[in-house]
Order: C-alpha cells, then structure tokens, then sequence
C-alpha cells in the first residue's frame, strides 16, 4: 500500500495518524480513569496530549464538557487528514482507504487473521 506514497506523505500522515488515535485514546481512558488517574497509560495520554489542547484552547467552545475536548481536537486532525492530505496529493477521490497508517494496520490485521483460519 504505501509504494505508491513519497516518503514524506507517509511520515507525515503517520505522525498526524499517531496523534489523532492518541486523543482519541485519551478520551476512551477519560471514560473509565480521573484525569489525575496514577495509571501509566493515562498519565502518558495527558502528558502527550496536554499541550495540544492547550494550542487548540482558543478554538475550543466553551461548552464542551472537559473528557470531549480530546475528541474534538482529534477531529480537527481527521478531518485534515481526511480532506486536505489527499487535496495536497491531487486525489480526485478522497476515503478512509487512503490513510496509509490505517491502510498498513488493516493490512497487517488480514495478515494475522489469514494466518489463524488456516
């Protein structure tokens, strides 16, 4: 899948990927876990994702209860994703099937499955 991807687009959409299901990761622990939880994985999500939501403060409405704003901010990154990294590329056709993060992850998931039905 990413053969037919430059380098750079590969970095920068698994950089932007990796961010992305990061705070959507800090908002599935902020379901279960306090903010201030002693657990590793969330003090690892809010340490990361802290000074994102402090960058996206000033665009953030007022009325988002706290544990949505990573989810909000995460929007902002799919939807750059989604619709201005295949702009960039010149795509005609945009889709979830063009994010080679994602893309790479779905193939390596039939991979394994393949080898488990056999």
């Amino acid at each position: 899948m990413s053969e037919g991807f430059p380098i750079w687009v590969i970095i920068v959409d698994y950089v932007l990927g990796t961010v992305m299901w990061t705070l959507i990761g800090r908002f599935g622990m902020s379901l279960f876990l306090p903010e201030n939880s002693s657990f590793f994985f969330m003090r690892f999500f809010v340490r990361v994702t802290n000074p994102l939501l402090k960058l996206f403060g000033p665009i953030t409405p007022a009325f988002l209860v706290p544990p949505l704003i990573p989810l909000y901010v995460a929007w902002f990154f799919f939807m750059f994703r989604f619709y201005a990294m295949p702009w960039l590329l010149g795509y005609s056709v945009m889709g979830m099937l063009s994010f080679p993060l994602e893309s790479e992850i779905a193939q390596g998931v039939a991979y394994l499955v393949g080898l488990l039905l056999r």
